[in-house]
């Protein structure tokens, strides 16, 4: 019996093992399309390759500009469609987009332990903050940012924290099994 839990258990550890560094071994996506009715804001700071940031004025609704940067980012991982969204403070803005950023909300779209996206939506409250790009009115400016991660560091991590975490686990048992032939003896 304690054979077969033994085969058990290295067949399912190698099964984690195998899937998680598949998961995390896959290419980032590119950059995600924008909404089909926006027009890119060609303005410096809205078009930084560097920091992976793009920003583009729609009339697109909050929830229809956060649905479809949502499919775009599980289209592009067809391996393991696992993402999740977590939204900030408008105020995080000018921390986590850039300096002067403003917004009204902030979605970030996660695949965990990969890449994420964040989505900046600025909708004018009052009259003089009325989005108007070259001539044409816009309900919505939306900065998008892409924060990529690289492969192969993703998987280093991994390995190093399974190695650490097999290192601890056997000095933890060493020193149960120390402790227990202590108490044993007297």
């Amino acid at each position: 019996m304690k054979l077969l839990l033994n085969i058990v258990f290295y067949i399912l550890t190698a099964v984690v093992l195998f899937g998680t560094v598949a998961y995390l071994s896959v290419p980032s996506p590119h950059f995600p399309k924008p909404p089909s009715d926006s027009v890119q804001s060609v303005e410096k700071a809205d078009v930084e390759n560097f920091y992976q940031r793009r920003a583009y004025f729609t009339d697109f609704s909050r929830e229809d500009i956060l649905k479809h940067y949502e499919q775009e980012f599980k289209k592009q991982n067809l391996l393991l469609n696992i993402s999740y969204t977590v939204t900030y403070p408008p105020e995080d803005a000018q921390v986590l987009i850039r300096d002067q950023t403003r917004s009204v909300y902030l979605p970030e779209i996660i695949h965990p332990f990969r890449e994420s996206l964040f989505v900046n939506v600025f909708e004018a409250k009052t009259a003089k903050d009325e989005i108007w790009y070259r001539g044409v009115h816009y309900e919505r400016k939306i900065t998008v940012r892409y924060v990529p991660s690289d492969p192969r560091l993703r998987v280093g991590i991994l390995t190093a924290a399974v190695l650490g975490l097999l290192f601890l686990l056997r000095e933890i048992l060493t020193t149960f099994f120390n402790i227990a032939k202590r108490i044993v003896k007297k």
